[in-house]
């Protein structure tokens, strides 16, 4: 199967019969992944998943719980195999096929942000910030406090922490929290950030903290986020990517996604009709 561009509109044989959509030039692409097929023993959650994930934007991965999302993002960093899952198929980053990573190395340069925050309980806000550094043993004292500020203030935390560094990670507001975990990410200097619903836990306004740093971030990193949040998949992605039952519906711009999807069930779930 061929890895579908992000301008295409994707269409399983096995349940619609629309055409697809014209496509246009493609933007470059920083992860490529072919006939991605997932496993829990002998369960099967991605049944062939073929899309590109173009560079320095953001790809919102959209369907109802227990579709694949998260076992999906999983895949891209290979976390899906820490829990004692089996993948086949390409997945392809910067042209390299992941599996030949250590995957240490891999998840040093493909961050991931799960859905609860969860800092080190045991550590300062500064160290885990830098826990990722003084792993590596990569930076020199003065490096590390550049690169802790530099981070935090990515993480638009620096000025909430900026006098308490030493307090414990775990003080913080979920919100923070969240937000520590993603400048103990950025620390590490990755080049994309997966993000497995990072605000479904916090309130309203943590949340729109969260939108306003993806903002930000699609400057320098490339970003998948898997959320259930229909808005909030409108507000901060520039693609979207409609999974359901383990198979990719639906795959383009969000405004069309959203505004004129191709697919039936693809405007059934979005306009609330099952999920």
């Amino acid at each position: 199967m061929r890895a579908i561009e992000p301008e295409y509109i994707v269409m399983p044989n096995t349940l619609f019969t629309e055409m697809p959509a014209a496509s246009i030039q493609p933007a470059a692409s920083k992860i490529i992944t072919t006939d991605v097929k997932a496993y829990f023993g002998k369960t099967q959650a991605l049944k062939g998943i073929s899309l590109h994930i173009p560079e320095n934007k953001v790809v919102a991965i959209i369907g109802p719980s227990g579709c694949g999302k998260s076992t999906y993002l999983r895949c891209i960093n290979r976390m899906h195999e820490v829990a004692g899952g089996t993948i086949s198929g390409s997945i392809l980053f910067d042209g390299e096929n992941i599996f030949d990573y250590d995957p240490v190395q891999l998840r040093r340069r493909i961050g991931m942000i799960f859905q609860k925050p969860n800092p080190f309980p045991t550590m300062s806000i500064f160290d885990n910030v830098a826990a990722g550094l003084r792993l590596n043993g990569r930076a020199s004292k003065k490096e590390l406090a550049e690169i802790v500020e530099r981070s935090l203030r990515q993480a638009a935390l620096w000025d909430e922490v900026k006098d308490s560094l030493n307090r414990s990670g775990v003080s913080l507001s979920g919100g923070q929290q969240q937000r520590l975990c993603i400048a103990r990410t950025l620390a590490v200097n990755p080049e994309v950030i997966l993000m497995d619903e990072p605000a479904s836990a916090l309130d309203p306004i943590s949340t729109a903290k969260i939108e306003e740093l993806i903002f930000k971030l699609r400057e320098n990193y490339t970003i998948v986020i898997v959320t259930h949040n229909m808005q909030q998949a409108a507000r901060v992605s520039d693609y979207t990517a409609f999974l359901y039952m383990g198979e990719l519906v639906e795959y383009g711009d969000t405004k069309n996604i959203f505004t004129k999807p191709s697919i039936k069930q693809t405007e059934e779930y979005i306009t609330g009709r099952f999920g």
